[in-house]
């Protein structure tokens, strides 16, 4: 009877460990005027006010991805329904072929501290 007795505070545990374990890091603090330096990684396809390649940044947080009118996006990152805020862009930066596939955007930021930064950057390009 002693397995009974620990059983139900061993599950708690596992399922609590289970839970913490499949949390993703948080994300770093992000510094916009480093980003702004580390923008120069972008602006091979994008800018802050030109659509080229890609779509304009300006207003790009807050914005459902997809949507301006001026540019055409693959049909993937049009009907996604994603709206840009930190943690999407954080995700999107890891791997937009991997959040949206079908998208053509290949180009991915392995470091989270420069994702960070960017996004800093880009929240005050209103």
């Amino acid at each position: 009877m002693d397995f009974v007795k620990y059983a139900a505070p061993l599950a708690l545990l596992l399922l609590t460990a289970t839970a913490q374990a499949e949390e993703p890091p948080a994300m770093p603090t992000g510094d916009a005027a480093r980003g702004q330096a580390s923008y120069q990684a972008c602006s091979g396809c994008h800018s802050i006010d030109d659509n080229d390649v890609g779509p304009r940044h300006r207003g790009v947080i807050g914005r459902r991805a997809g949507s301006l009118p001026d540019y055409s996006y693959s049909p993937a990152l049009r009907n996604s329904q994603i709206v840009w805020d930190a943690a999407t862009l954080d995700r999107w930066l890891t791997g937009p072929q991997n959040l949206v596939p079908g998208t053509k955007m290949f180009f991915s930021l392995p470091d989270p501290q420069m994702r960070a930064d960017i996004i800093a950057y880009l929240a005050q390009q209103k």
